[in-house]
């Protein structure tokens, strides 16, 4: 199964478009998101996959009671996980949090096949032990270009996609 993972998005609706195009055009089955999504707005923008959402709360989500709201009541598509989510996905458990400090704590115990997380804005991918570990860097592009990531659940293989402007 393929999986879209993202974290960091800040209000950027161009880029956070891009990745839901694209996460649609190759066939990823589920998006995750790892929080900083800020606005409520931006659920209904990933809502628009079409595909399940799952996504954590993030440093910078101050409207968790709008955002929660929306993810029951308006969007169809999304769960929100509060701050800590966890999913099974192509035979895999992926475990996903925003604050990525616990992450390879989170992998060495060894419950979870993948664990995704966000916050520092920077791509970064490395096994602690047989646990993936993946920040798929910022959507926000404030630091370097704006991207997510496509996980092949099966392989493990990750491709970092970029989704930079026209």
């Amino acid at each position: 199964m393929l999986v879209a993972v993202m974290s960091d998005s800040h209000d950027n609706i161009p880029a956070l478009r891009r990745a839901v195009s694209i996460s649609v055009d190759r066939g990823c089955g589920m998006i995750i998101h790892c929080g900083d999504f800020v606005a409520p707005f931006m659920l209904n923008e990933l809502d628009a996959a079409g595909m399940p959402v799952h996504g954590v709360f993030g440093n910078n989500d101050g409207d968790r009671y709008l955002l929660t709201k929306n993810s029951l009541t308006v969007c169809k598509n999304i769960t929100l996980h509060g701050w800590f989510g966890k999913v099974d996905a192509g035979g895999r458990t992926i475990a996903f949090i925003h604050d990525g400090t616990v992450a390879d704590d989170l992998a060495a115990g060894g419950r979870y096949d993948i664990v995704c997380f966000g916050h520092f804005h920077v791509y970064s991918r490395k096994m602690v032990g047989n646990t993936l570990v993946l920040n798929p860097g910022e959507l926000l592009g404030k630091d370097g270009p704006p991207g997510f990531c496509i996980l092949d659940t099966e392989s493990l293989q990750v491709e970092r996609v970029e989704c930079k402007g026209d």
